[in-house]
């Protein structure tokens, strides 16, 4: 069965983004808003067709636009290449500062980010962080922390469909790229819940950030196991979850019955959360991890402070607050870690203060 990757038709995507060819087109902010010389950024996404990466680019021009950053969005293309000749380009550019905004391998991309640092150029990253160079802030929310969250409500959702026991079965664990930092961190963090019940097999598949490979992964492995598997884990429900959905239903089975869960909305998310085919997931707080770059390195470039590892950010009223600074684990600087809450449980899947309900004009449901 052939599953679009993305069931969400994008009312506004040619507003947001379709002026940006591949590692090229400016969008740029259209007043200062800040005192000092008007700075200008290279931001680079790995994929803009997704929602999420659609939620850093509004996020990220939003931020500019009140402090006097001319921002360029480029398109990876989640492509090693792609990635280091934009970060080559940016230098050529005498850009102010650089944000990487995910990438597939981020090891690969290490050379690119230590050419800017001799550049003098400040590197910011979010979603992912290159595993080498300095980077000066790491905005994201914990994968891990996140992950075992997702896993404990995983649990919880297989006890409450066998009589509050954990049965002996199978539990089907789709991945991302397992090339990728961030299907890595998941998969240890989901483990290391399941490790606790030795009864259940993990049978894992790479979903490799697709629709159309989970949905076949998915259909596989529920032909392989039949009636023996008791729940399904998604790594990234945004962009994988509505492939396993689709498996589930062809199938002939109820995806309610699985207990689906992972981290990353998205707004096929939402509707899956509504329709009660998605248990729950955590939210991955798009919008504000490029908004927060975007203010962070302008500060950074005009001399102000920015948060110091040791530190808390509080912001009232944010679902991300508060965000406490550690050391980078993968490069050198800081990593400011933000709160992601679990959807529905700790917070309603209508709350105005999720991204994907922020940026609902954006998306129309192609259902």
């Amino acid at each position: 069965m052939n599953v679009k990757k993305g069931i969400w038709l994008v009312a506004a995507f040619v507003a947001l983004i379709g002026v940006l060819a591949a590692c090229g087109t400016s969008a740029t902010s259209s007043s200062s808003g800040s005192s000092g010389k008007k700075l200008n950024f290279t931001m680079c996404v790995a994929d803009p067709s997704t929602p999420y990466v659609q939620a850093f680019i509004a996020g990220a021009k939003e931020e500019a636009a009140k402090v006097g950053v001319n921002i360029k969005v480029v398109n990876g293309q989640r492509n090693n290449t792609t990635i280091l000749d934009a970060m080559d380009t940016a230098i050529t550019q005498h850009v102010d500062g650089f944000i990487q905004a995910g990438a597939q391998d981020q090891q690969a991309i290490v050379p690119g980010v230590i050419r800017l640092n001799e550049a003098n150029i400040p590197v910011f990253a979010i979603d992912t962080s290159p595993n080498g160079g300095k980077v000066a802030m790491f905005i994201s929310f914990d994968i891990y922390s996140s992950s075992v969250k997702a896993a404990n409500l995983f649990v919880d959702g297989i006890k409450k469909r066998n009589g509050g026991q954990v049965p002996s079965g199978v539990v089907i664990e789709i991945t991302g790229s397992v090339t990728d930092n961030w299907a890595q961190t998941e998969m240890k963090a989901f483990h290391s819940v399941m490790k606790q019940y030795p009864q259940l097999k993990v049978a894992t598949a790479d979903g490799q950030w697709s629709n159309d490979v989970a949905n076949q992964r998915t259909s596989d492995l529920l032909t392989r196991y039949g009636d023996q598997v008791k729940g399904i884990f998604v790594q990234t429900p945004d962009i994988m979850g509505a492939g396993v959905v689709a498996a589930i239903k062809a199938a002939g089975k109820n995806p309610a019955d699985y207990g689906i869960t992972g981290i990353c909305i998205g707004p096929e998310g939402i509707a899956m959360i509504k329709k009660g085919e998605l248990l729950g997931a955590v939210e991955q707080p798009a919008l504000d991890q490029a908004r927060l770059a975007v203010k962070y390195l302008a500060d950074l470039c005009r001399g102000n402070p920015i948060p110091k590892i040791g530190t808390t950010v509080v912001e009232k009223g944010q679902i991300w607050s508060p965000a406490k600074v550690t050391k980078n684990p993968y490069a050198d600087g800081a990593f400011m870690v933000l709160q992601g809450p679990l959807v529905p449980q700790e917070l309603p899947v209508t709350d105005p203060r999720l991204w994907e309900n922020k940026l609902s004009y954006m998306w129309t449901n192609s259902q």
